[in-house]
C-alpha cells in the first residue's frame, strides 16, 4: 500500500515533518510511507491556473493520485491550520482522485486541537475518508524528540505504527467495499 504524507509545516526542524519521516521508518513492510517535499513549492492556489497547471502542482497530483492513502501531520498557528497545508488542500479541492481518498491525520500536539479540528472539517467537506482509529495526537510537544527519537522512543514508535496498521486495515476495507478491480500496492 502506498501512503503520502503531507506535513503542514516547511521549517527544517518540524516535528510535524519528523513526525511523518519517521512513520516513514517505522512502516509495517506492506506499507510504504513517502514524504511529499513539494509543498513549499506550490504557487498560491489560484483557478486561473486550471487549464495549465504549474509543476509542482502536477507532480502532486501525480503522486496523490498514485497513493492509496494519504498521511497528514500539520501545526496549528494561531488556531487554525498553516498557510501551507490550506493551500494544498486548496489545490485538491477540485481534484477528482483526491475525492474518497483515505487519509489520517497525526497531531504532534495535544494543544493543537483547534487546527486538528479545523482540518478534519475540510478534509470531510472534501470528501476525503478520514480514518479515525489511523488519526491520532502524540504529546510530542516539548517531549524533545526528534526523527530518531520517535523511532526509538518504545510509546510513540508503537502509536505511530498502530496508527499504520490501522491505515492499512482501513485501506484494505475501503477497497473491499468499492469492489476496487486493482489490487493493493
Amino acid at each position: 500500500m502506498k501512503v503520502l504524507a503531507l506535513s503542514g509545516s516547511l521549517r527544517a526542524a518540524s516535528i510535524n515533518s519528523a513526525l511523518l519521516r519517521a512513520a516513514a521508518r517505522l512502516a509495517p513492510p506492506e506499507v510504504s510511507v513517502t514524504v511529499f517535499t513539494g509543498l513549499g513549492d506550490l504557487p498560491l492556489f489560484n483557478p486561473d491556473l486550471d487549464a495549465s497547471y504549474p509543476e509542482p502542482v502536477a507532480s502532486l497530483f501525480f503522486q496523490v493520485a498514485q497513493a492509496d492513502a494519504l498521511l497528514i501531520a500539520s501545526p496549528e498557528y494561531a488556531h487554525g491550520v498553516t498557510g501551507t497545508i490550506k493551500n494544498t488542500l486548496d489545490w485538491l479541492v477540485g481534484f477528482e482522485p483526491f475525492a474518497n481518498k483515505p487519509v489520517a491525520v497525526l497531531n504532534a500536539s495535544p494543544r493543537a486541537y483547534h487546527a486538528d479540528a479545523a482540518l478534519r472539517e475540510t478534509l470531510r467537506t472534501m470528501a476525503a475518508v478520514l480514518i479515525e482509529p489511523a488519526s491520532v495526537t502524540l504529546p510530542l510537544l516539548g517531549a524533545k524528540l526528534d526523527e530518531d527519537g520517535m523511532v526509538s522512543s518504545p510509546g510513540v514508535a508503537a502509536a505511530i505504527r498502530e496508527a499504520l496498521v490501522a491505515l492499512y486495515d482501513a485501506v484494505v476495507l475501503h477497497k473491499l467495499a468499492s469492489n476496487a478491480s486493482f489490487p493493493i500496492r
